[in-house]
């Protein structure tokens, strides 16, 4: 039995409109994600991996072709309906995590859980804390906590839904190669256990050499997939 498509690409481009004319960031870009599969997509600064990343996730809609998230197309929705999908099926990390200052780290970890009226956020929230090694840190603020724990918070931010596909932009840009390996650790373990769609935007090829797949991006386009 084939096994559906968590994400697909149909001929993606973006372009944007300059003083000096059409920038195009994107061109001509197709390819399948398979649900389960863990996918880096790489490239040089400037090729439109982070444009790329956003665009499958809904959080940008390209200037043409198609982008579809469990066979359902979203580049054509708008803004509220890709909202309500990306908290129903997407998880997203960020290189420089965007907790919320004023929240404390379980409760950065309960929003999700609470926009989507989840009845017990505390219980589910504090659940998660303890898988990712934080039980100890619940009612520290983001200021308080160190660049490798607030990206296990942000980890457990995204994973708290138990969204199908979680997308991740340079996830260990901002720590050290120790804390990064242990990021690297902690997000692959979580994504086993939650067989979870894993993709990926990095320049660190030890993270991009743990996934399953690499697309390389080159000049906005895609030169090759492995």
């Amino acid at each position: 039995m084939s096994i559906p498509s968590a994400v697909a690409a149909k001929n993606i481009g973006k372009h944007v409109t300059t003083p000096d004319g059409v920038l195009t960031i994107l061109e001509g870009i197709s390819f399948e994600i398979k649900q389960g599969e863990s996918v880096a997509v790489v490239g040089a600064s400037g090729s439109g991996k982070s444009t790329l990343l956003g665009l499958l996730a809904g959080l940008d809609t390209p200037s043409q072709g198609d982008v579809m998230l469990n066979g359902e197309v979203i580049s054509s929705l708008g803004e509220d309906e890709r909202a309500k999908l990306r908290g129903e099926k997407v998880g997203f990390v960020f290189q420089s995590f965007h907790l919320i200052p004023a929240l404390t780290a379980l409760e950065n970890v309960m929003l999700p859980l609470e926009l989507a009226g989840h009845p017990a956020p505390e219980t589910e929230a504090k659940s998660l804390m303890v898988r990712v090694g934080l039980d100890h840190r619940l009612q520290h603020y983001p200021k308080q906590l160190s660049g490798g724990e607030q990206q296990r918070v942000a980890i457990a931010r995204a994973f708290v839904n138990r969204p199908p596909i979680l997308f991740a932009d340079e996830p260990t840009g901002n720590l050290d190669t120790h804390t990064g390996e242990r990021i690297i650790e902690l997000l692959f373990q979580l994504n086993e256990e939650e067989n979870t769609t894993l993709i990926l935007v990095t320049h660190d090829m030890q993270l991009a050499s743990a996934c399953q797949r690499q697309l390389h991006i080159d000049a906005g386009q895609l030169v090759a997939a492995s």
